[in-house]
């Protein structure tokens, strides 16, 4: 790119008429809509994966859309991409109400997103390169180019920034939109900004780019660098200084640093580590986590030339040794070296190199122990990486270049559809990373646990085999593991595994249950009790931990405690029918079969499976017999063997009226 001073500008282009301008804007938007449509139309019924599970399926916030002050909280629970980002959990709530958890809409939501941001992008470039028309003068010609030059460059890479690879993952992993929606405030602040100066005595364009610009800070923290993006912007392109650019403008600069105030707010409500993903204090140094960043992007830069292989999930790589970074230090060093000539020299080069850095200075900056390289952080750097790309390019070749834009916005879009195949399914997703990752523990464990949920278990032991061979400090290894074991009624050997989970973390509720309920299976109540007892100290309303406590009291025969415990539980649970029936079943061992009655008449007023109801008949059976209602205890017990002749213990109780 050339040195571009705003004090000194070329000679402007002819400006097109406004019919053609028109058709240039309808010309663009229609082939960026049907270039989008065309890649990610395949991924309309794919699956919710990884933290989809916990920010969508899980996540109480999104599900009542009238309860605003829920949807504007969401949760900061470990799991969730949701916390401190109310404007990101609004879009799942407005999902959530048109679809529930039917996936069409998450994905279809996503797309548009996509689609703006590269509409956006798209009017950004025009009137950018309309501002330094030289930009778009082929050969290094600083007299008056083509007065469409700037149009088609524009279109040429917002095209191919909307079909690129490396999108993928911001797209169509349904959560990541936390990345695409910041990019579309991000990029709407800036082309709000845009028309603000063009418009002088406009109102509405300056409380745009403030609005645009607070509804990005509450949806992703990388937002932080809008404010000084714009007004490098200003200086770069506009004003021509700093100092000008705050003359004309510093009642809009205000309005946009006062947006950092609501991201101050929402960081700090979420405790300002994403529940220990990324954080200072995070189990990894920051000196660590540094060296390891120049590799990250290295990489990024290479995947946004070469955008093959595309990794779900890199795992916790790392770079310990000063020497071990010099080969990435090499390239990154240049760029950062360009970017600073640049800088001082006012260039849109400076700009670009500028806009990439601090977009991804957030997580460069900030340890994060097991994000170190995330593919869907390049979805706005990419932005300008290809920009640069193709005006050096155009600078150099002319219009040459821009057909052959043709052919590589075709294989781009050939490789995004190939990879939107790996998110058909979690198992093909996990099963594509765990190929070229095999000694990542993320990776390792989600594919177990995809291999279990399809019932593979002996694919699922083997993978768990090995993942905590390679990784033994890993917990939820380990818990997985019990899981698989567990299921394959290998109950000793899922109780060690679940133990030395535990070890190696002690406060894991989910994994105190875990082993709870296999000492239970295992008949070993009483050192059930004592787990399920841990757990409550976790944890002292969890509904599980209470009804496996009040089933290991009754297996004690301390019925008494037992109902507590089961209240307790069904308090917490209300709808739960095995609860219910264990608690019924404890009323009357302690000598309250009047009291257990209800239960079991509310059950039978619920939607039972026929073996389940069954057993309720005959318990209620017995119960009136008890209780010495004899025409009624025959009633439930012949009930029972109108749903299934065949069924002993009704038999029995008709047969001792």
């Amino acid at each position: 790119m050339s040195r571009m001073k705003p004090s000194a500008p070329p000679p402007p282009a002819a400006p097109p008429p406004a019919a053609a301008n028109r058709r240039m804007t309808w010309l663009g938007a229609a082939t960026l809509g049907l270039a989008a449509l065309a890649v990610y139309a395949n991924t309309l019924s794919h699956p919710l994966v990884f933290d989809d599970v916990a920010s969508i399926l899980e996540n109480p916030s999104i599900r009542n859309l009238g309860r605003i002050a829920d949807v504007l909280t969401p949760p900061a629970t470990d799991g969730m991409t949701v916390g401190g980002r109310p404007v990101l959990n609004l879009s799942l709530a407005l999902n959530y109400a048109v679809s529930g958890t039917a996936v069409w809409s998450y994905h279809a939501l996503n797309i548009v997103i996509h689609l703006l941001a590269g509409l956006t992008l798209f009017g950004l470039l025009r009137r950018t390169l309309a501002l330094s028309p030289g930009l778009a003068t082929p050969g290094g010609n600083r007299g008056a180019p083509s007065s469409h030059a700037g149009d088609w460059i524009a279109l040429t890479v917002a095209a191919l920034w909307t079909v690129h690879p490396l999108q993928t993952e911001a797209v169509t992993y349904v959560i990541q939109r936390a990345e695409s929606l910041m990019a579309l405030f991000y990029l709407q602040t800036l082309y709000a900004f845009l028309r603000a100066t063009e418009t002088p005595a406009s109102k509405t364009w300056p409380a745009w780019c403030v609005g645009a610009c607070l509804l990005g800070m509450a949806t992703k923290e990388v937002m932080v660098s809008a404010p000084l993006i714009v007004l490098l912007y200003d200086r770069t392109f506009v004003a021509g200084s700093f100092r000008e650019a705050w003359r004309l403008r510093r009642r809009l600069y205000v309005g946009l640093a006062c947006t950092w105030l609501l991201l101050a707010a929402l960081v700090v409500s979420h405790g300002g580590n994403r529940g220990g993903s990324i954080g200072f204090g995070v189990q990894i140094g920051w000196w660590e986590h540094g060296l390891t960043q120049f590799r990250t992007v290295a990489r990024y830069l290479w995947l946004c030339v070469w955008p093959h292989p595309l990794v779900f999930d890199y795992g916790p790589e790392r770079i310990t040794g000063a020497m071990d970074v010099l080969p990435f230090l090499i390239p990154v060093g240049l760029l950062a070296w360009i970017t600073w000539r640049g800088f001082r020299r006012r260039t849109a080069l400076g700009f670009a190199g500028l806009w990439f850095f601090a977009i991804l200075a957030p997580t460069s900056l900030i340890p994060g122990p097991t994000q170190m390289t995330v593919e869907h952080r390049m979805y706005l750097p990419l932005a300008l990486v290809l920009a640069a790309g193709v005006i050096v390019a155009y600078r150099r070749a002319g219009r040459r270049i821009l057909l052959a834009a043709v052919p590589i916005g075709a294989v781009f879009a050939g490789l995004t559809l190939s990879r939107n195949g790996d998110y058909r399914s979690e198992l093909a997703l996990w099963e594509v990373t765990v190929h070229q990752r095999p000694g990542n523990p993320v990776a390792l464990g989600s594919y177990g646990a995809a291999l279990l949920k399809a019932n593979r278990l002996p694919e699922a032991f083997a993978v768990y085999e090995q993942a905590v061979q390679l990784n033994p400090g890993y917990w939820d290894l380990w818990n997985n593991l019990g899981l698989v074991l567990e299921k394959m009624d290998r109950l000793p050997e899922a109780v060690t595994a679940y133990v030395k989970s535990l070890q190696v973390q002690p406060d894991r509720l989910q994994v105190r249950e875990n082993l709870a309920r296999t000492l239970l299976s295992a008949g070993r109540p009483e050192e059930a009790a004592t787990q399920f007892q841990e757990a409550l100290k976790l944890q002292p309303e969890s509904a599980a931990a209470h009804a496996g406590l009040g089933t290991a009291l009754m297996m004690l025969g301390r019925a008494p405690e037992a109902v507590e415990q089961l209240a307790a539980s069904l308090r917490a649970r209300p709808d739960n029918a095995d609860t219910t029936y264990n608690l019924a079943n404890a009323l009357v061992l302690s000598g309250r079969p009047a009291d257990a009655v209800a239960y079991y008449e509310a059950l039978l007023r619920s939607n039972l499976g026929s073996a389940t109801a069954v057993r309720v008949h005959t318990q209620l059976g017995r119960t009136f017999a008890v209780l010495g209602d004899q025409t009624r205890a025959t009633s439930q017990f012949r009930e029972a063997l109108r749903i299934d002749p065949n069924y002993k213990p009704a038999q029995d109780g008709l047969r001792g009226q």
